[in-house]
C-alpha cells in the first residue's frame, strides 16, 4: 500500500485476491473491530449474491465472510491488538507515524 511505502513502514502484505484468510483471522478482525465494520454491504460482490435481501444477522455475516472474503472491507491492518479497517488518511497518519 502506497502510503506505508511513502513513509517507509515495513508491512507483511496479504493479498485477498490471491489467498484466502483463516476463519480464525476473520473471527479475530470481527473481535477486534466488530462485524458491520469489516463486512462490506456496499461492495460489489455484496450486491452481485444479493445478499440485502437475506436480511443477514451477525452470525449469517461471518458465515459468508469465511465463504467470500471479497466480502471484507479492505484493507485491513493488523497492528499490535488492534486492527485498522479501510483507508483515512488522517487515521492512518494518527496511528502508523
Amino acid at each position: 500500500m502506497s502510503f506505508f511505502k511513502e513513509n517507509d513502514i515495513e508491512v507483511e502484505f496479504f493479498d485477498f485476491k490471491k489467498e484466502t484468510p483463516t476463519s480464525t483471522s476473520i473471527k479475530s478482525w470481527v473481535q477486534k473491530a466488530g462485524i458491520d465494520v469489516i463486512f462490506n454491504s456496499k461492495g460489489t460482490k455484496y450486491r452481485t449474491l444479493k445478499l440485502k435481501d437475506l436480511n443477514l444477522d451477525d452470525e449469517g455475516k461471518y458465515k459468508w465472510l469465511c465463504d467470500e472474503p471479497m466480502l471484507l472491507k479492505r484493507p485491513i491492518v493488523e497492528h499490535g491488538n488492534s486492527v485498522t479497517v479501510g483507508f483515512k488518511e488522517e487515521i492512518y497518519k494518527e496511528t502508523f507515524l
